[in-house]
């Protein structure tokens, strides 16, 4: 995995300034190592040594949290997207461990993601990078409480910047999705709407509110 050098923040900075830069909670921050120096080697290490999943951000590493029923969401949108991929090949699908650097320095990890084959080095993944640089095809974040605005905006700009297409941002709240094709080409669909996968998943597609419904039907009588 290639060396990057970890982001210094400005010397003046307090940890006011870092939070307002980062658009995170506090209690997601990691202080070691210190905010500014960490790299990507850390990143996995964290990993390695607590199980937690933490993302890079300027040098900082930033935990993510996915509740219980975020993650139950995702589980059934990766089971829709591999059953997809049963039947066309094109690419791999991640859920909400796969860890990829999505701009230098930068480790971005998706709830769910797709990676067409021809964008990983030898055309598949392999165990040997742990954190393949590459923004996915389609990146999908279903939204935490604990998720800002500016935390997300954040997000898109750099999937984009990094070489993504499409990408969903998934609200359980008011169990509605918003459909980026750029940071600024955006469609906000309810559960009555198709949600499909464009040029990107051709023929990929589901009802909106049928993965909510799955994820809530309970044991059948």
């Amino acid at each position: 995995m290639a060396t990057v050098l970890p982001t210094v923040l400005p010397a003046h900075w307090t940890v006011a300034d870092m939070l307002k830069h980062l658009s995170v909670p506090a209690e997601r921050v990691r202080l070691h190592p210190p905010p500014g120096m960490a790299t990507e080697e850390d990143v996995l290490e964290v990993h390695r040594q607590t199980g937690r999943l933490c993302e890079l951000i300027d040098g900082v590493l930033v935990e993510k949290i996915v509740g219980y029923y975020e993650s139950v969401l995702a589980g059934i949108l990766l089971h829709y997207l591999n059953a997809y991929l049963d039947r066309r090949p094109l690419g791999a699908a991640a859920g909400e461990g796969g860890m990829l650097r999505v701009l230098p320095s930068q480790v971005r990890i998706p709830d769910v993601s797709f990676v067409r084959w021809e964008r990983f080095p030898g055309g598949k993944p392999s165990r040997a990078d742990p954190l393949p640089a590459i923004a996915p095809d389609l990146a999908v974040e279903i939204l935490s409480e604990g998720n800002t605005r500016p935390e997300m905006e954040r997000r898109l700009r750099e999937y984009f910047e990094g070489g993504s297409r499409l990408v969903w941002l998934i609200d359980p709240a008011d169990r509605s999705a918003r459909v980026y094709t750029s940071p600024e080409d955006c469609t906000t669909l309810t559960e009555d709407d198709i949600l499909d996968g464009g040029d990107v998943l051709p023929g990929f597609q589901f009802r909106l509110g049928e993965l909510f419904l799955r994820a809530e039907q309970g044991a059948s009588e």
